[in-house]
C-alpha cells in the first residue's frame, strides 16, 4: 500500500482534533453543570431539599452501596430489562419473518400493529398488573409492550425493502421462501436489526420502570416512586442518574457490536 499523501494526513489529523475537541467539550459541559448545581444548592439559590445536590447524591449512593441494598435494586431492574429485551428481539424477528412469509396475514394485522404501537404503554401497565399480578413476569411484559410492536413494524418494513433482483435470482435458481429468507433477507437486514436493537434496549428499560412504578417492591422504579412519596428526593435523583448510566452502557455495548459488524462487511 502506498503512503497517505500530505493532504490525507492533514485531513485525518483535523478529524482527530475535531473528535478530541468534541469529547473535551462534552466533559466540560458536564463538569460545569455538576459544579453549578452543587454551588447553587450550597448557597441556597435552589432548595437542596427539592433539587438535592451532587454531593448528597454521592453520599446516598455510598451509604446504600455499603448496606448493599442498592445492588439488589439495580440487579432486579437490569435483569428485567435484559429479559424484556431478549424476548423483544426473538419475538420481533420471529413475527416480522412470519408477516414477510405470509403477505395476506401482514395486510390483516397491519392496522392492529399500528394502533397498538401508537397506544400509550403507561395505560397498559395497570391492566397488566390486574391480569398477571404484581410480580417480575408482569414487569417484563410491561417492558416488552413498549418496544415489541414498533420493532415488528420496522423489521417487517425493512424485510420488504430487500433488493428484489436478488430475490428474483434465488427464484430463478429454483430456491424457495426459505432460501430467500436465510440467504438474502436476514443477512442483508442485520444492520437494520442491530440499529433497531439499540433503540429497543432503551424502550425496554422505560417499560420496566413503568411496570416497577405500579407493581414492584424492588428495583430502581420502586425507589423512584417510593422516594417521591416519602419526600426522599435524593433517592429519586440518584435512581435517575443510575438509570442514565445503565441506558448509556447498554446502548454503548450494542453500538460497539454494530460498529464491529459493519467493519467486517
Amino acid at each position: 500500500m502506498s503512503e497517505p499523501s500530505y493532504a490525507q494526513k492533514q485531513y485525518l489529523l483535523q478529524k482527530k482534533h475535531e473528535k478530541q475537541f468534541v469529547s473535551l467539550a462534552r466533559i466540560l459541559v458536564f463538569l460545569c453543570f455538576i459544579g453549578l448545581w452543587e454551588v447553587t444548592a450550597r448557597l441556597g439559590v435552589i432548595d437542596s431539599f427539592i433539587f438535592s445536590s451532587p454531593s448528597q447524591i454521592a453520599v446516598t449512593f455510598w451509604n446504600m452501596c455499603m448496606d448493599q441494598s442498592l445492588f439488589t435494586h439495580i440487579g432486579i431492574t437490569l435483569t428485567e430489562t435484559l429479559l424484556s429485551f431478549f424476548f423483544v428481539v426473538i419475538l420481533g424477528i420471529g413475527t416480522a419473518v412470519l408477516l414477510w412469509a405470509c403477505p395476506r396475514l401482514s395486510r390483516i394485522t397491519e392496522p392492529y400493529l399500528v394502533v397498538l404501537n401508537s397506544l400509550p404503554k403507561s395505560a397498559l401497565a395497570p391492566l397488566l398488573i390486574v391480569w398477571l399480578g404484581a410480580n417480575e413476569r408482569t414487569i417484563v411484559v410491561a417492558g416488552m409492550s413498549v418496544a415489541i410492536f414498533g420493532s415488528v413494524i420496522n423489521l417487517y418494513t425493512g424485510f420488504q425493502e430487500v433488493d428484489p433482483e436478488k430475490l428474483k435470482l434465488i427464484d430463478t435458481l429454483g430456491g424457495g421462501k426459505k432460501d430467500e429468507l436465510l440467504k438474502i433477507v436476514l443477512p442483508s437486514s442485520i444492520p437494520l436489526i442491530l440499529s433497531i436493537m439499540k433503540v429497543n434496549i432503551g424502550l425496554c428499560l422505560v417499560g420496566v420502570i413503568i411496570g416497577e412504578f405500579i407493581g414492584a417492591r424492588q428495583g430502581l422504579g420502586y425507589l423512584i416512586i417510593y422516594g417521591s412519596q416519602t419526600f426522599k428526593l435524593t433517592w429519586v435523583l440518584m435512581s435517575i442518574v443510575i438509570l442514565c448510566i445503565i441506558a448509556t452502557v447498554l446502548y454503548g455495548i450494542l453500538n460497539l457490536i454494530e460498529k464491529k459488524y459493519l467493519k467486517r462487511i
